[in-house]
């Protein structure tokens, strides 16, 4: 964590931190706005979905998107975490698989803002070997 030297440093961060509660209580409305929800169980936190969550948070904030982000437990894709899923209003979620933080931030400008499909979308109907 930065340290805080000055009243402007002490500014930005409560700015910062403004921005990403924000993003959080939007849940007032959030069917409305982009649903973003990072898969927190101990196989996503140990593949690394914190920073992914915070790169997340970061991104919206940055560029002004309306998004409620949070985190939620485990998703069942194990193998693939981290795991985001991602529903835009009106449409159907999407789950990506193998996020990272540069992944996280394409996610949210070339598919919450471009619309661009990117690689690592794990079906909907996917199942188990076992069924």
């Amino acid at each position: 964590m930065d340290k805080i030297k000055s009243l402007a440093d002490l500014k930005k961060k409560r700015d910062e931190l403004q921005s990403g509660m924000s993003l959080r209580e939007n849940s007032d409305n959030a069917d409305s706005v982009v649903q973003i929800k990072v898969a927190m169980s101990t196989c996503g936190i140990a593949s690394g979905a914190k920073p992914v969550m915070d790169a997340l948070i970061e991104t919206c904030s940055r560029l002004n998107v309306k998004a409620v982000v949070t985190q939620t437990g485990c998703m069942g894709y194990c193998y693939a975490e981290p795991t985001v899923e991602i529903t835009k209003p009106g449409q159907e979620p999407i789950v990506f698989g193998y996020v990272n933080v540069e992944k996280a931030k394409d996610l949210v400008e070339k598919y919450i803002i471009g619309n661009e499909i990117l690689e690592g979308v794990i079906p909907q109907s996917y199942q188990t070997i076992n069924n």
